[in-house]
């Protein structure tokens, strides 16, 4: 009989840090607790960043969001979990609890009838700052290509295109769930007042987050229903644009450079 234990985890990465696994859950619960994402952090050991940037994937990859902000702004007003957020903590302690039996199996008997252990334990590491989960509405083949469309939210879709190859590959057809991954550097900027690009992908917002470096600007954008868009951006045309937090704008980036994955 093997000795000592097999801690067993799920993980989604996006840069390296955790979109879901334990720390997330943990802030999640010390925001229901405290009701602000400030007091929350600091209860886990997060940076106020940091724990933006975590409830904001979090809630990329959901059907509605798991964080809401209350009104009052940065300094005056409050945060809580919606009743989507409650399930995701509850959902991963009931993983973990299974994962912990499971864990425990393996190591009393081995992994002899545990294969489901090899699925629960799968992970992916992504370089994407945005990552949506989406559901395939529509496949149109092309000779060279295909054009998939993603619904993300209500309101939104994403247009990607991939290779006939690819598309086989990964099984894509209407109704199929996916993860849209963009690069932050792909995503372009434009004042609201502009009239939208031609490109069918192009999501209107309101800047929630500004964070200038030397040569870019990180911008984070909200899009509605609980979606966070990053754009990676150099700084003198944010500035040429005069972006501030509060302000509308448009994201958009091109079908060619959306990455497709499913499970």
């Amino acid at each position: 009989m093997a000795e000592g234990k097999i801690d067993a985890s799920l993980a989604l990465r996006s840069e390296g840090r955790l979109l879901v696994g334990r720390d997330r859950v943990k802030l999640l619960e010390a925001v229901a607790l405290h009701g602000s994402i400030t007091k929350a952090a600091k209860a886990v050991g997060f940076s106020y960043k940091a724990a933006w940037d975590a409830v904001n994937a979090i809630n990329n990859l959901l059907p509605t969001p798991a964080f809401i902000t209350k009104a009052g702004g940065r300094s005056g007003g409050g945060a809580e979990v919606t009743e989507e957020g409650r399930r995701l903590i509850a959902t991963f302690h009931r993983l973990e609890e299974k994962l912990a039996r499971i864990s425990e199996t393996i190591a009393e008997e081995g992994l002899a009838g545990a294969e489901d252990f090899l699925l629960w334990t799968t992970g992916m590491t992504i370089s994407a700052r945005n990552v949506f989960r989406a559901e395939v509405t529509q496949v149109k083949k092309w000779p060279v290509d295909v054009e998939v469309t993603l619904r993300v939210s209500e309101k939104d879709t994403i247009l990607a295109i991939v290779t006939n190859e690819s598309a086989e590959r990964l099984g894509l057809s209407r109704g199929r769930k996916a993860l849209a991954l963009i690069k932050a550097s792909f995503v372009n900027l434009a004042p609201a007042g502009d009239a939208p690009p031609p490109q069918r992908n192009c999501f209107r917002g309101m800047v929630t987050q500004r964070i200038d470096a030397e040569r870019n600007s990180e911008i984070l954008l909200d899009v509605g229903f609980g979606k966070t868009m990053t754009a990676v951006t150099p700084r003198h045309l944010v500035e040429d644009m005069g972006l501030k937090e509060g302000d509308a704008a448009l994201a958009t980036f091109d079908a060619a450079d959306v990455i497709l994955a499913v499970e």
